[in-house]
């Protein structure tokens, strides 16, 4: 079973799920889609699997709910159980070929890169798109790869360009509302928020 084609640039905004205080991970993804985005993934770190595996269950059927893609990070088996539209997969994580081997067609499969060298490798490995980053410090990451910029992120995207690389490319990484004009300069595709959302005051917003 193949998975049918979906041109994830129709979709430029991802939202990564966090716990807060504030917020489950269940709510923080129902607080996105009530605001308009229709592409969650699901990030659950240092949790155990079957608790990843029940959420994940939920989100997916929320998800339906408002006919948005629904993404897992890591898991691969998780997201083929939850016939999820895809999974996340980091630069320390399973690689892209891996996962392609379990997961045929029927997922969509997202890498992260740090550097134009990392989105070589992931093109060339199968992955369907790019989540570049971070733009800035973030606190929501562990083991935070070096900050790119504004004009970091412009050199990578010139980059593939030149040399015929055209994946999608997300920016991920402490972005915050102010920072979308100076981001569309850059030539990517959307970006990936968490705490954007989940900090502000008026989420919905």
């Amino acid at each position: 079973m193949s998975m049918p084609a979906i041109d994830l640039k129709k979709y430029p905004i991802q939202f990564i799920t966090h716990q807060t205080t504030r917020f489950s991970y269940y709510q923080s993804a129902e607080l996105a889609l009530k605001g308009g985005v229709r592409w969650i993934q699901l990030r659950m770190k240092e949790v155990p699997k079957e608790e990843v595996k029940k959420e994940a269950k939920r989100i997916k059927e929320l998800c339906g709910t408002y006919d948005a893609l629904f993404f897992i990070d890591d898991y691969v088996d998780i997201a083929l159980e939850t016939k999820a539209h895809g999974v996340h997969l980091g630069l320390h994580d399973m690689q892209i070929n891996e996962a392609r081997k379990i997961a045929g067609k029927e997922l969509l499969i997202g890498a992260t890169a740090n550097t134009f060298d990392h989105i070589v490798m992931q093109a060339k490995a199968g992955a369907d798109y790019i989540g570049l980053g971070p733009l800035r410090f973030t606190e929501t990451k562990k083991q935070l790869s070096p900050v790119l910029g504004v004009n970091g992120v412009k050199a990578i995207v010139n980059q593939c360009k030149e040399n015929n690389i055209f994946l999608p490319i997300y920016l991920i990484g402490g972005i915050q509302i102010n920072d979308i004009i100076a981001i569309k300069q850059t030539g990517v595709d959307g970006i990936a928020v968490s705490s954007a959302i989940l900090l502000s005051e008026n989420p919905l917003e």
